[in-house]
């Protein structure tokens, strides 16, 4: 990931929790496929139209509240967001997007709102710059978590960028190795 350009949706609703973005009665998949037809469903039957034709989720303060539920963010992509910006993120639903690759942005909300206004935005992650047609802003990311997003890195692949060490680990006899057992 390094740029995501297009239309945004906009979402001009604070406090949105995992519960509203994915309703709990459709969490009987195991796979990370299929979520997206049911993203947002109760707001969709009461007229909230989304387009999966635009990247780039644009939502007030507090969006992915209530529950740790990683299914949330599965059908955030599954629709097709490659990225949500909003004023603040709940932490854990923070740390599920950054972990499956959709970015979040925190922009103030002055910038949100102003976003809001565009058709479009393009979102930079090695500048850390979002830009739309009248406005830019920059975004503070963790260092860490830009790289592995850029690389395309998750949690696995990290794991083996250390197979080396792992492996010198073991060859010393794991934690084993530096026990000692009285009898």
């Amino acid at each position: 990931m390094r740029t995501i350009d297009g239309r945004i949706q906009v979402l001009d609703r604070s406090d949105v929790d995992t519960d509203q973005i994915i309703p709990k009665q459709y969490l009987k998949r195991i796979e990370r496929t299929g979520f997206g037809e049911f993203l947002f469903s109760d707001w969709r039957k009461e007229g909230l139209d989304l387009d999966p034709e635009r990247p780039i989720l644009v939502t007030e303060r507090n969006f992915g509240c209530g529950s740790s539920r990683e299914h949330a963010v599965w059908a955030l992509q599954d629709f097709g967001f490659r990225a949500v910006v909003a004023p603040s993120f709940a932490d854990i639903f923070y740390g599920n997007c950054t972990k499956t690759g959709l970015l979040p942005v925190v922009l103030a909300p002055q910038e949100v709102r102003e976003l809001m206004r565009a058709e479009r935005a393009t979102i930079d992650l090695e500048r850390r710059t979002v830009e739309w047609e009248g406005g830019s802003a920059t975004f503070e990311i963790n260092p860490e978590t830009r790289r592995r997003l850029l690389e395309g890195l998750d949690e696995i692949a990290l794991t083996l960028e250390a197979t080396g060490d792992i492996d010198r680990f073991e060859a010393a006899g794991g934690p084993a190795g530096s026990l000692t057992t009285s009898v």
